[in-house]
């Protein structure tokens, strides 16, 4: 139980770190994301937080679950495709924040949602619960791309 527990911590952790770095790529997002032309649909900046901590939290214990039924070897694919996904996470934030470019961030979260749901898929045939945890992750992204869009469309000259 004891190595179970500190197992998921594991995955908790190394996820984080990717979400850190992301994040700390956008220093000063919630002001930039602040002052741009966003649809009247568009969330406000102190949601994301929340969000993505909720999110980051199922998709660790979804690889924790992979992991932990096929170990790295067992689960090559999987977790190379969980690894993909969380690389173009957080090169979202570098692409839309620091470069601020719409295109780039564009083509970033149409690559990410694509490998969301292709991870979802692979944890889906090995582990159904895995699978589901990935559900509401490609659902926020969708939400995402379709934000993305928009704000570059109403933003042309800053993205």
């Amino acid at each position: 139980m004891t190595h179970s527990l500190l197992s998921l911590l594991g995955w908790i952790a190394g996820t984080a770190l990717a979400a850190t770095s992301g994040a700390a790529t956008a220093k000063r997002a919630g002001e930039f994301y602040g002052s741009l032309d966003r649809p009247r649909w568009a969330p406000p900046a102190w949601l994301f937080g929340p969000a993505w901590c909720i999110l980051y939290l199922m998709m660790a214990t979804a690889a924790w679950r992979i992991w932990s039924i096929a170990g790295f070897d067992g689960a090559r694919v999987e977790l190379t495709l969980y690894v993909v996904q969380l690389v173009l996470n957080a090169a979202w934030s570098w692409f839309f924040f620091v470069r601020r470019t719409g295109l780039g961030s564009t083509i970033d979260v149409s690559l990410l949602w694509t490998s969301i749901l292709l991870t979802l898929l692979w944890f889906w045939a090995r582990d159904p619960i895995a699978g589901l945890l990935f559900v509401p992750y490609l659902m926020w992204v969708s939400f995402a791309m379709a934000l993305t869009v928009a704000v570059w469309r109403r933003n042309p000259t800053r993205l």
